[in-house]
This record gives C-alpha cells, sequence and structure tokens, in this order.
C-alpha cells in the first residue's frame, strides 16, 4: 500500500538568503524524492538582505509570500498554513539541512486517525550530536517544565514527544488547520510551538518522535550581546506564563500564580533582579487576550468532546517511557 501524502513544506525567513542558498536545494531534493505531489512556500518576515528578490529569480516554482511588517515566528507560519493546499505540512527553520530520505521513515505515522505530527532527529550540522528527540515533560508544583530528551534505536517503537518543535515538524494538515494555528499571542518566538503541540495532546492527538528521519541545523547564536540574551531570557519566561495561564483552569490556575509569585516573582524583586518581574506584568496587562485564548481552547475542546487536562498530558507520556528501553539525554529549552 503506497503511504505517501502530498505535502507542503513552509519556510518562514527573516534576512536568511545565506540560509536559503544553503539549504533549499537540499528541501527540494527531499521532497522530490518521496515521489508525491508537493509545494514549497516561502515567507519572508520583512527581510532587508533580498531574500525575496532571490527565490524570485533562483525558485519561481515557490510559493512566495512577502509580510509588510515582521511580526515574528507564529505570524509567518500561519500565513503560510493557510497558504498551504496538500496534506500534510511540514514546518521547517532556514538552518535544517533535511537528508535526501528524510521523510521515508514518517508516512506510517499518519495511517493513524490520531497522529497530529512527527519530528525527526536534529543532529549538529556537522557531526552527530543530537540537538532535539523525543521530549518528556513534568511538574514542578503546577509548573509544567520540558525534562529530558530520549529515543531508541528500534525501529517498532514509537515514541511520544511533548511537543513538536517549530524548526522541525511534519503535521497533519487538516488538524493544523482545524486546531487554529499558531497563537500570535507569543511572538515574536518561543513557546507558541509547545502550545501548539499542548493543544493538540488535549485534543486527543498525538505527537511522536522518529528517530530514523535525521535532518542537520546549523548552530546559530540567537543573541549576540548581553543585552539581547536578557530579553530573549524574559520573553522566553514571559511565553511559558502565557502557555499555563491559558492551559490551567480552577484550582490549578490560581495554585499556579500563588506559586509563581512565591518562588519566581518576589525572590527576583528581593535581588533586584527586574526581568521576571516585567513577565508577570505583561501576564497582568494581558488578561484579556489570554482570556480570548482559554476560550478558543475551551471551544476546540467543547468540540472535539475532550475534557483532557495538561496533567493528564504530563501523566500519559511520561507513563509511554516506563519500561522501554530508551537513551536519555539532556538538552537546553528548559
Amino acid at each position: 500500500m503506497d503511504t505517501r501524502k502530498s505535502i507542503s513544506v513552509i519556510i518562514p525567513t527573516y534576512n536568511g538568503r545565506h540560509l536559503l542558498q544553503a539549504y533549499l536545494p537540499l528541501t527540494y531534493a527531499a521532497i522530490k524524492n518521496t515521489g508525491g505531489n508537493y509545494e514549497v512556500i516561502i515567507v519572508d518576515d520583512c527581510s532587508e538582505d533580498g531574500s525575496a528578490g532571490f527565490i524570485r529569480a533562483e525558485y519561481p516554482e515557490a510559493v512566495l509570500i512577502v509580510n509588510d511588517e515582521n511580526k515574528g515566528f507564529s505570524h509567518a507560519y500561519n500565513r503560510g498554513i493557510e497558504a498551504a493546499r496538500f496534506e500534510l505540512i511540514l514546518l521547517l527553520s532556514a538552518d535544517v539541512k533535511l537528508s535526501i530520505d528524510y521523510f521515508e521513515h514518517q508516512w506510517k505515522y499518519f495511517l493513524a486517525w490520531d497522529t497530529f505530527g512527527v519530528i525527526g532527529r536534529i543532529v549538529d550540522l556537522e557531526g552527530d550530536h543530537i540537538q532535539e528527540a523525543a521530549r518528556v515533560p513534568k511538574l514542578m508544583g503546577l509548573k509544567i517544565k520540558t525534562d529530558y530528551c530520549y529515543y531508541t534505536h528500534d525501529s517498532s517503537n514509537r515514541l511520544f514527544t511533548f511537543y513538536l518543535p517549530g524548526v522541525n515538524a511534519l503535521i497533519d494538515a487538516e488538524k493544523l488547520k482545524q486546531i487554529g494555528g499558531f497563537y500570535e499571542l507569543f511572538s515574536p518566538f518561543f513557546c507558541a510551538d509547545i502550545e501548539l503541540s499542548l493543544r493538540a495532546w488535549r485534543l486527543k492527538w498525538k505527537c511522536h518522535y522518529e528517530h530514523s528521519a535525521v535532518c542537520h541545523r546549523d548552530t546559530v547564536t540567537v543573541a549576540k550581546n548581553a543585552g539581547q540574551a536578557e530579553l530573549v531570557k524574559n520573553v522566553y519566561y514571559r511565553n511559558w506564563l502565557y502557555l499555563h495561564a491559558i492551559h490551567l483552569n480552577g484550582w490549578a490556575l490560581a495554585g499556579w500564580y500563588f506559586q509563581i509569585t512565591i518562588t519566581d516573582v518576589l525572590p527576583n524583586l528581593f535581588a533586584d533582579k527586574t526581568g521576571i518581574w516585567e513577565s508577570y506584568k505583561n501576564l497582568l496587562s494581558n488578561r484579556a487576550a489570554i482570556k480570548d485564548y482559554k476560550e478558543r481552547v475551551k471551544i476546540l475542546l467543547d468540540k472535539n468532546d475532550t475534557h483532557i487536562t495538561v496533567f493528564n498530558v504530563v501523566t500519559k507520556i511520561r507513563n509511554s517511557v516506563k519500561n522501554k528501553k530508551v537513551t536519555r539525554f539532556k538538552a537546553g529549552h528548559d
């Protein structure tokens, strides 16, 4: 039985012409190797390096979407998702190098009705150091955290992952559109992919990891100086707050607010570290937007007749790893 599906590849880019020049040929090679229908959608997020002109000249067959304003990761992907025409959507960072047989081991997952998406093994550009594998969540009180990565070489043993990273995720297009794409509250970056995956899990859909599907990623330094590093840290913490505020309810939400006030906000204020306080103020000032997103999640859950909580999701994934022979390792993104 032919299990291949048609694929829309979505690549957002911001001043990434050099990355497109280096890795887009390999993306085309991998997608053509599937033998199925495909399209490549490039979303230029207001670049200033001639990325759009390069695509028009060198890849006229690509679908090019040019944003008038830089709005970040979530908005760029959402524009691509709206334009996508095929059965599966590959969310792909411009700095990722696909192997020629990248898709070969992933078709099987989409034979199951409840597959939301699958990620492959992300390794360094040169070498075999694993950057991303399957992720396991944990709870610290009422705070959701990522715990450890894990994998197995046993191809018959399917692994769950807490989330599908936005740099590399093959997703059922119908489900991705039904779920509403990325929540742009998380712009410009960080946690939108985690929240999207959590939403999918709560709708009884599954996120998988396939160790045999290998891609390589350029190691890029996001922050070039201490000021930028602090900004990135604050945005990351702010977006983790947003994620909790959207997905916790009732006593759990009240308890979480109490926990972060005691364990995070007050200690940092006493230490004269104002970054977390600024993130907390953003959380409070955006209550109306958070309420709107909470309502969107509730509508989705009611429509799919599910009452799965974040605690159910954490338990399900952690229990799935028990008694399995896997290799565990720590990675970033905690």
